[in-house]
């Protein structure tokens, strides 16, 4: 019983010199840590306010304030740490080790990030613009930090990778379309009247946007009659609707005025030698 009670004492002694010698450090360390979680909250409120007024995306704004608040308490961790007296330096050497061998593993998706966050700062598009790029055209859903996601007319999605993008050729459209119209007329129309009732037509259209304002003219010549085109600018999401809306308007309008829409037709003279 003699060395049992022995090795018990000497295990209680060992923890009372832990306890001595580093329990004030772990409580310190602790402290620090405390203090470094509600920097973490009072910083990640302060960029919030900051980036709302820039106008980001909730989510990435929820993205980039979770990063700060634990950045933060990351380096209140590596504080507390050094107060234990732990030797930083090696763990810095395993985890640029251990990071260099993730960033090899994972470049398709750090090249998504480094460009989604070049698409967050520069911003050359927002959600709801109409942008073609990359072979592919629609209406921005949504932009995170590893795809853009389009929305098409027939309801479906194209999902892009970010470095998809980024140093690629866009036409954004914005949040308005513009239309183009043609209808052609016979040559012996009055083409000012046509082009008045075409206008007219547009105007009464809710879809249609007055500001800017529609554009109508004289496009081309045709072989079979006088071809008018009618570029009346839209929201993205009337598109396809205000198309067929205002192709149907204006051919019942025309057949009710008796303005005559050609067929395609060709003379064909038939020559003998006599």
């Amino acid at each position: 019983m003699e060395p049992s009670l022995q090795s018990i004492d000497q295990v209680r002694a060992s923890a009372l010199d832990m306890a001595v010698r580093f329990g004030p450090k772990l409580f310190v360390a602790l402290v620090i840590i405390g203090i470094g979680y509600m920097v973490g909250r009072w910083v990640g409120r302060l960029l919030d306010h900051l980036l709302l007024r820039l106008n980001l995306e909730l989510p990435i704004r929820t993205l980039l304030v979770r990063a700060a608040r634990v950045l933060v308490v990351g380096m209140f961790v590596i504080m507390a740490l050094q107060n234990l007296g732990v030797e930083l330096l090696p763990l810095v050497a395993g985890l640029g080790v251990a990071g260099a061998g993730v960033a090899l593993a994972m470049q398709g998706i750090l090249g998504n990030v480094a460009a989604g966050l070049t698409i967050i700062f520069t911003r050359p598009f927002n959600v709801g613009d109409y942008i073609s790029i990359a072979s592919e055209e629609g209406e921005i859903l949504d932009i995170s930090l590893f795809s853009t996601t389009l929305g098409h007319a027939d309801r479906s999605m194209v999902v892009i990778p970010n470095r998809k993008i980024v140093g690629e050729i866009l036409h954004n459209c914005g949040k308005i379309r513009q239309l183009n119209l043609a209808v052609d007329v016979a040559y012996d129309t009055d083409v000012d009247n046509a082009l008045a009732i075409v206008d007219g037509i547009l105007r009464a259209n809710p879809r249609v946007l007055q500001d800017p304002a529609p554009v109508t003219g004289v496009s081309r010549l045709a072989d079979s009659g006088v071809t008018l085109r009618a570029a009346p600018w839209v929201k993205v999401p009337d598109y396809v609707d205000a198309t067929g809306e205002l192709n149907k308007a204006i051919l019942e309008t025309f057949r009710a005025r008796g303005i005559a829409i050609p067929f395609p037709q060709r003379e064909v003279r038939m020559l003998t030698n006599t």
